[in-house]
Order: structure tokens, then sequence, then C-alpha cells
């Protein structure tokens, strides 16, 4: 007579694991989750159409009156030049805040001195808003194209430095030994260890610094320039154009939607061997 071993009875007990997702219930997992938005953004139009019955126009003007001055302002010419300007301005402050904010903060992250140095003025300075310096930055630069590409990078680069020294930071340290165990020296490690361990954060940066930078060229823009959605939402002030203000609102809301998604999905795609997940 021979007795079942506990072997045999804890597989026969186990759990089955479950199966990996097939490609037709990824697919069905995000249609269902795109209606959900759809569903949800259909919903909040409702709500703004059905509140616009009850508020006069110049505070509040309705969905409809709003599609037909996007259009009014498409057909112009005006909108697309609007957000043609932002964007050029945006991507030129966005970039320059991330070419100097990447390396100068992996260097404070890793070098005690130059953090030393360093942290007193970006402390000091990353508390200031952007738009206390728009009048400086006319008078240094002119009001041209400068000083709103300056205004943009200085929203930029202190968030990119602060979250790069917290990427170096959460460098693992067994990784940093193993390096050092095989011989490399301090810039080596620097950059086949702790630079790829960071491009996580350099995206996390480069994402939250888009973010500030669209909040900032519209005060930019308001203060001094003839082009731009700033520029637009401060037109359509002066001719009580509520509707033109909701379309520059929207806009910038779907421009930074837009742009975001790309950053994501460029992350993702090219960036996935160093564990981004954005």
């Amino acid at each position: 007579m021979t007795m079942p071993t506990h072997t045999s009875t804890a597989v026969a007990q186990a759990p089955e694991s479950p199966a990996p997702p097939t490609p037709r219930g990824t697919l069905g997992i995000r249609i269902s989750h795109a209606l959900t938005s759809v569903f949800s953004v259909a919903c909040a139009i409702l709500l703004w159409e059905v509140v616009s019955w009850y508020v006069p126009p110049l505070f509040l003007p309705s969905p409809r009156a709003t599609v037909e001055a996007a259009w009014e302002l498409w057909q112009d010419g005006m909108l697309a030049q609007a957000a043609l300007a932002s964007l050029g301005r945006i991507g030129a402050g966005w970039g320059l805040g991330l070419v100097i904010g990447i390396p100068l903060g992996i260097g404070m992250g890793s070098f005690a001195l130059a953090r030393r140095l360093l942290d007193p003025f970006i402390d000091f300075f990353r508390f200031i808003p952007p738009i206390a310096f728009v009048t400086l930055a006319v008078i240094w630069l002119g009001p041209g194209e400068a000083s709103k590409v300056a205004l943009i990078f200085y929203a930029t680069v202190f968030i990119v430095v602060v979250s790069m020294i917290a990427g170096v930071g959460a460098v693992s340290e067994s990784r940093m030994r193993a390096a050092a165990t095989l011989g490399a020296g301090r810039l080596r490690t620097l950059c086949t260890v702790v630079v790829p361990s960071t491009v996580p954060a350099m995206v996390t940066s480069a994402r939250l610094a888009l973010g500030n930078s669209f909040l900032t060229v519209v005060s930019a823009e308001i203060v001094a320039a003839q082009e731009g959605i700033g520029a637009l939402i401060w037109v359509a002030r002066n001719y009580s154009r509520t509707e033109w203000v909701f379309v520059g609102i929207i806009m910038l809301g779907i421009l930074g939607l837009v742009c975001d998604r790309t950053l994501r999905y460029c992350a993702l795609r090219l960036l996935k061997r160093y564990d981004v997940t954005a």
C-alpha cells in the first residue's frame, strides 16, 4: 500500500496561477477605459450646457457658443497661430530646463560639495514664482521671445534639479558597491550606474516641468506678447469675448494633454529597458 506524498498533495491543492491576459482581453480593457473617459467628458459637457442655461453668456458661454468661437478663430488663423507660438516657447524653455537641470541635479546628488554650494540658491529661487520676474525679464531681455523662454526655463529647471537629486539618492547602494568591487572609478560609476538608474526620475521630472511650462507661458504672454494663447486670452478680456477665453483655456488643456501623452508614449517605447513606467 502506497501512501500519497506531501509533495503530490501540495501540488494538487496549489491554486492555479492566473493566465496572462490575451491580446483580445487587453484590447477590451483599453476600449472599456476609453469609453469610460468619453462618458465622463460627455457628462461634464452636459453639465456645462445645463448650467449655462441659467448663467449669462458673459460669465459662462454655452458649449455651442464656445465651439462656434473656436471655429471662428480657426478660420481667421488666430487659433493655430496662437497655439504654435505658445508651443514653440514652451518647447524652447522646457528643453533648455532639461538640458541644464538634468546634469546639474545629477552632479548635486552625486557630489556633496556641489550640493552644499548650490543648495541655498536652489531652495531660495524655487519658491519664487516665475510671474514675479516678468517685469525684470522684459527689462533685461526685452519684450521679444527671449524673455518668455527665460521665464519658462526658470519655471522648469528647479523642478528638474530637485527631482534628479532625489533620483540619485534612490540609486541602489548594492549597484554602487558592485561597480566599485569591479574596479570602476567615481566617474565610470556615475556614467554606468547612476545615470542609467536615474532615467525614470528624468522622465518624471520632464513631465512635471512640462506642466509648469504651460502654467508659466500664459502669464508671460499676457504681459508682453502679440501672439500666443495667453495673448489671445488677454485680447478676449479686452473685448469681453468670454467664449474666446474658454477657447484659450480648453486649447491649453488639450495641448498639455497631447504633449504629456506623447512624452509618456515615447518614454515607454524608447526607455522601457530602464524600468520606466510613467
